[in-house]
Order: C-alpha cells, then structure tokens, then sequence
C-alpha cells in the first residue's frame, strides 16, 4: 500500500471510528454545531441566557448554555436523566443559591436585567419567576390559606385580630384572590365548598394544581415547572396539560419534562439538552420532534438511548 493510499485508510477509520463511537450513554459522537440552537422568534425575549455554567464542586452540570425563551409560551426542557435540565431551571430563579457547593458563571437576564448582578433582590425575584416542583408540596393549612400564604406574607394582604380591630381587614380582597386563583388553576369548582379544609386531604393532581394556585397568587411573569405531572395519574396529567396550554396566554412557563409526547403536545418551542451539560438543539417544537438537525437529539427522541 502506497503512502497516499494508507493516509486516505487511516483517516477513513478515524472518522469511521468517530462517528460510531458511543459515550457512556450510548450517545453517539457528533460535533455541535451552533446554528441547531439558534431559535428565532418575534418580540423581545423574557429570559436571556448567556455562557451559562454551572459546577457542583468539580462536576461540571452545565457547559456554555445560551439561550432565549420567549413570553407568554410553553418551552420545554428534555433530555435524558443528568443532563442538566433541572439544573438550569433552577438558575432561571436561582434556585441553585440553596445548594451547598454549586457555582454559577455567565448571564440570566429578566426583562433586560441580569438576575446574578450583585444585590439583586431575591424575594422579588422569586415572586416574579415562581416555581412548580415535581412533587406536590401544600403546606398543612387550609386550601384558603395555602392560596393566600404568599401575598399574606409579603404584606397585599392584611388578616389577623389586630387588622380587624383598627379596621384593615383584608377579608373581601382574599377572598376575590383565592377565587380567582383557584378559578386560574382549573381547582375552583371541585374546591370552592371545602376552602377552610386541610389542603393534605385533597388528591395528588388537586393538590398540584392547588401549588400553582398558590403560585398565581403572588403574580408572576414566569411559572417554572419541574415535571408537574410525573407524581400524578393519566386524568391528573391531561388536566395539568390543559392548565399550562391555559397559562401561556398570560404568562410565559418553562418546564421539564421526561414526557416527550408531552413536550410534543404542550410546547411551542423545545430544548434539548444532553451528555455534558451541553444545549444541543432548540428550536420550533414541530421541528425538533419532526425533523431535528442532531443525530442524537434524533436517536434520542426515538428511543436509541435515554
């Protein structure tokens, strides 16, 4: 064999080899290209993500994120377990500041203002970006008072003896706000005659919906959600389904989700995050599940790993 000849053999068992080799989880090799996760749409973007990192002591959770997401839409988050998803949802509101060891570089902007600038208030942060978790989590109160615990708190809200006694009583506005939450969160008809009842009585998908009825409560932009539905029944899950497709006609809601029929059903735009970290592809939903431009965005939508 000639010099040319065994050149051009080893470079075609390189690339042989680099095309078939898998990862650990079964994730072909494949070289990212940037144009895959330029997603374009109209009006100004919500949520601003920029070189987005984050370490959990050394391991390296997210790498290089990114990323716009648009208002008042469904976005969602797949990919396989570890891949980062949850991680970056939590920094959206930043979340991640309550875990010991983690570290976070790069931009998140919230309506043109980076939410990681020195001072930021994170009270009102989390009150304007409100989160979902995956399992229900109503406090031991009333429905009632689970509604109103947050605007209660934060002080919209006025109730107790002494209010009563120097004439502040908020008792009429609480009641319009927890009606009009509950009524929001698809909850009002099965719960408007038992309001003072313990909220651990009500079912796992009414006690879901009762947290995003709290969550309304204190008027956010954004509602994050971290796999609302996996805890709950197939009934349960249609009605968190319809809620969030009701939702994003007023607010703007990110979520995750391992569901990908439900991704395909529920989102107008989808993120795909995979081995590493890494954002690989995000694009029109449609796109993504129909013709996505990764090979293993593709392997993995049709179940070749994950």
């Amino acid at each position: 064999m000639t010099e040319t000849s065994l050149d051009t053999a080893t470079k075609q068992s390189t690339e042989s080899n680099v095309s078939t080799t898998e990862t650990t989880t079964g994730e072909s090799e494949e070289q990212t290209k940037e144009s895959w996760r330029q997603y374009s749409f109209t009006g100004e973007p919500v949520l601003s993500v920029e070189d987005l990192n984050v370490w959990y002591g050394d391991d390296h959770a997210l790498t290089d994120i990114s990323i716009d997401i648009p208002e008042e839409s469904v976005t969602a988050l797949i990919g396989p377990s570890g891949c980062g998803k949850s991680t970056f949802l939590r920094c959206l509101n930043r979340m991640n500041d309550r875990i010991k060891g983690a570290r976070v570089e790069g931009s998140v902007s919230f309506n043109g203002q980076n939410i990681y600038d020195e001072g930021a208030n994170l009270v009102e942060l989390r009150k304007r970006i409100g989160m979902v978790f995956q399992h229900p989590n109503p406090f031991p109160k009333s429905i009632r008072a689970n509604v109103a615990y947050g605007p209660r708190k934060h002080g919209d809200i006025d109730r107790g003896l002494v209010p009563r006694l120097l004439g502040r009583d908020d008792r009429e506005k609480e009641n319009e706000l927890v009606e009009r939450c509950l009524r929001d969160s698809a909850l009002w008809s099965e719960v408007n005659d038992r309001l003072d009842s313990n909220a651990l009585s009500l079912s796992g998908g009414q006690q879901q919906r009762l947290c995003i009825a709290r969550c309304l409560a204190v008027d956010p932009e954004v509602i994050l959600m971290d796999e609302p539905a996996s805890a709950l029944d197939p009934i349960a899950t249609s009605k968190i389904e319809d809620l969030i497709e009701e939702l994003a006609e007023e607010y703007t809601v990110v979520i995750v989700t391992h569901n990908m029929q439900q991704a395909a059903r529920i989102s107008d735009q989808t993120a795909v995050f995979l081995t590493g970290g890494e954002l690989v592809e995000y694009g029109d939903t449609d796109q993504v599940f129909e013709n996505p431009e990764s090979q293993r965005v593709e392997d993995y939508i049709t179940g070749k790993f994950g």
